[in-house]
């Protein structure tokens, strides 16, 4: 009895916070170009739309959690299950696993920007090169990315921040002149700040409630709430300080794909190519995550099925990913935050209804064949937990 009280107080705070700030933060989010679109195009009433979206983030994100764990979910599965019953439950679990297949897509078309923009070489060998070694560490084994990632992600907020601050510091008068008279909604895939800044949370918190979900069985209500806040803040105060620093240099920057990338340049050509690398690394270790969790959804590791669906995947990522790094970023990402409006709905029915009962809890489950395999972001969260963890044990024994 005591171990399992133990091992529900098992993160901590800062864990949970770190891990919801790290699913978000991936690729998209370090290139400027997902927020200059939601955001950016919007000039200072953009600055109001992250103040709403930091709220929209952190309410949200505590309701998956506070849900995952009274259900003791160990998958995204029975959260939307409960909150939207079986048929809205279906149409957001297959809602989640379009956007990781969407994901791949995004980021070879990011890596192919890159490859065009930075070295001067084509834009198909990038993205070809990344969906393959992608699909390589998908089909050879995961473990040695599942461990970089906790290395890359602190690396890509300690230079976006650093980026940020200087650049907004160096040149703040550029700032006060774009928040001044900037303004331009019909760059955005929605023209309407209010609306955009709801869609931006939706298709996030999309992606993020197969990591929360399965976390908030991990500690108490009170932690659980506390990391929510505090993910949000970091994630909204995060995106504020790209959003600002790309209006710094906003003529400029709102024409290149990977926009951050010439706002680092602006500093030096090394922090730019330092940027560059940090960014490229990011991207690998998102493709990597939304191919495996792709596949895993629709087939079991190891088995052939699971070979030829990781191949598939590539092959189609590859192909879509033509279409252009800031034309997906500002179709695919608002069509998934469209459809992740009936996961907000549905969270906030869940949430208000009585709470679970055992024979709720006791309620059918979902075959065992159908779950996820874990997502990445979520072993790298056991991981970083693992003392956390086994303390209440050895101080017990």
């Amino acid at each position: 009895m005591a171990t399992k009280k133990a091992n529900k107080k098992q993160l901590s705070i800062f864990t949970i916070a770190a891990t919801y700030i790290g699913t978000v933060v991936g690729a998209g989010f370090a290139s400027g170009q997902e927020v200059l679109q939601f955001f950016g195009y919007f000039g200072l009433p953009g600055i109001i739309g992250l103040a709403a979206t930091t709220v929209l983030l952190a309410f949200f994100g505590y309701i998956i959690l506070e849900l995952g764990r009274r259900l003791k979910a160990d998958s995204h599965l029975p959260v939307i299950r409960y909150a939207g019953g079986k048929w809205v439950g279906s149409v957001i679990d297959w809602v989640i696993t379009f956007f990781l297949f969407g994901g791949l897509v995004t980021m070879g078309a990011g890596a192919g920007a890159i490859f065009a923009e930075q070295f001067g070489f084509s834009f198909f060998w990038g993205s070809l090169v990344m969906i393959a070694i992608s699909l390589g560490t998908v089909l050879l084994g995961i473990s040695g990315v599942v461990k970089s990632i906790s290395f890359v992600v602190p690396v890509l907020l300690t230079a976006v921040f650093g980026v940020a601050i200087y650049v907004i510091a160096t040149d703040f008068g550029s700032l006060m002149t774009a928040l001044g008279g900037y303004s331009n909604p019909g760059g955005a895939p929605v023209p309407f700040w209010p609306l955009t800044a709801v869609l931006y949370a939706s298709y996030n918190l999309v992606l993020a409630v197969a990591i929360l979900a399965p976390l908030g069985t991990m500690s108490s209500p009170e932690k659980l709430k506390t990391g929510a806040i505090l993910g949000g803040i970091g994630l909204g105060v995060g995106a504020t300080a790209i959003n600002l620093s790309m209006l710094t240099h906003v003529g400029r920057a709102a024409g290149y794909e990977i926009p951050m990338i010439f706002v680092a340049g602006t500093i030096s050509p090394v922090v730019r190519i330092v940027y560059t690398i940090v960014l490229l690394a990011e991207i690998y270790t998102t493709a990597v995550s939304s191919l495996y969790g792709f596949v895993a959804r629709l087939s079991k590791h190891g088995t052939a099925k699971y070979k030829w669906y990781s191949i598939g995947a590539g092959v189609g990522a590859f192909g879509l990913a033509q279409f252009g790094f800031s034309n997906l970023v500002g179709t695919l990402f608002p069509a998934v935050g469209a459809a992740g409006l009936l996961l907000l709905g549905a969270l906030i029915y869940g949430f208000t209804r009585e709470r679970v009962t055992k024979e709720s809890v006791q309620a059918p489950k979902i075959p065992p064949a159908r779950q996820p395999a874990p997502a990445m972001a979520f072993e790298v969260s056991e991981e970083l937990a693992g003392e956390e963890r086994t303390a209440p044990q050895k101080e017990k024994d």
